[in-house]
């Protein structure tokens, strides 16, 4: 083991999202390099799976990241089980696709509430563990945080508000020793990039994406990467790395993009997808109890 993987042991870190795809691959890079994990998220058993099979110390909670009061009860009480947090990763995320129009506006504003207010939320409860250890905090975020695609435009504006909340809170913490990540991510395998695929108005649109653009990362391997950002108190992370370049030109995109739809989708008839995958569903519950 590298000294650079000992910075973790023994440290306490916190997962949104835990219970499976990247938040689950996460929490078990995390484990492997000897930190303590809380795992949150809205799956109970499936978070329960996720800790016992854990080689480190581990709990879960059953919580919503919209949840103000609730979020705060579950912070302290990973305080008193593991010790103040020095490493937060907000991956708690939903998705759905379809146009705009048709859209349901319960599902929309509960994507924007998971993917924004969600990460806000999470911040906000954490950090004073945070200012505390001087630890990192870890935005989960997505090449939809660089360039916004139709037909995705909830998940889109969700993204790019936690790129910018992310952006105004390192530039505040960054003086008082808490350093604040942002991880982009493309195509990764999980249950709702699986679930996407089976919907004509994702499947197309990811079809007509550059070669590059399409394939699928394992998420174990995109874990490895965003541990080792974190190790390394990094400003930002790309998974795959040639993402970086497309920040270069992103003010190109939106006129780009839009050529695209011109040419593209306006062949065929879209309909909304719903939530995504079974944490989408799970968020879907939650939101609407």
């Amino acid at each position: 083991m590298t000294d650079r993987q000992h910075v973790l042991r023994g440290r306490t870190a916190v997962v949104t999202g835990a219970a499976r795809g990247v938040g689950e691959a996460v929490a078990r890079e995390l484990a492997a390099r000897g930190a303590r994990v809380a795992l949150l998220g809205l799956e109970e058993r499936e978070l329960a799976r996720v800790a016992d099979a854990l080689p480190t110390a581990s709990g879960h909670w059953h919580v919503d990241v919209t949840d103000d009061a609730a979020m705060a009860r579950v912070a302290e009480e990973v305080r008193g089980r593991f010790g103040p947090a020095s490493v937060v990763v907000a991956n708690a995320g939903v998705a759905e696709g379809g146009p705009f129009v048709d859209s349901d506006p319960e599902s929309w504003r509960r994507v924007v509430e998971v993917n924004l207010v969600g990460s806000a939320i999470t911040a906000r409860t954490f950090l004073p563990q945070l200012l505390d250890t001087r630890g990192h905090y870890l935005q989960i975020a997505s090449l939809a945080s660089i360039g916004a695609a139709p037909l995705m435009s909830a998940y889109c504006a969700s993204k790019a508000g936690a790129e910018a909340f992310c952006h105004s809170l390192r530039a505040e913490l960054d003086p008082r020793g808490v350093g604040v990540g942002i991880a982009y991510l493309n195509w990764i395998d999980t249950d709702m990039i699986r679930d996407a695929d089976r919907y004509p108005v994702l499947r197309e649109l990811r079809a007509h994406m550059p070669p590059p653009a399409r394939k699928v990362y394992p998420a174990p391997m995109v874990a490895h990467r965003i541990v080792r950002a974190v190790e390394r108190r990094a400003p930002s992370v790309y998974v795959p790395g040639w993402l970086r370049s497309v920040q270069a030109v992103r003010a190109m995109l939106p006129g780009v993009v839009t050529r695209f739809a011109r040419q593209e989708l306006t062949r065929s008839e879209f309909s909304a997808t719903g939530l995504l995958g079974a944490g989408g569903r799970a968020a879907e519950t939650e939101g609407r109890a």
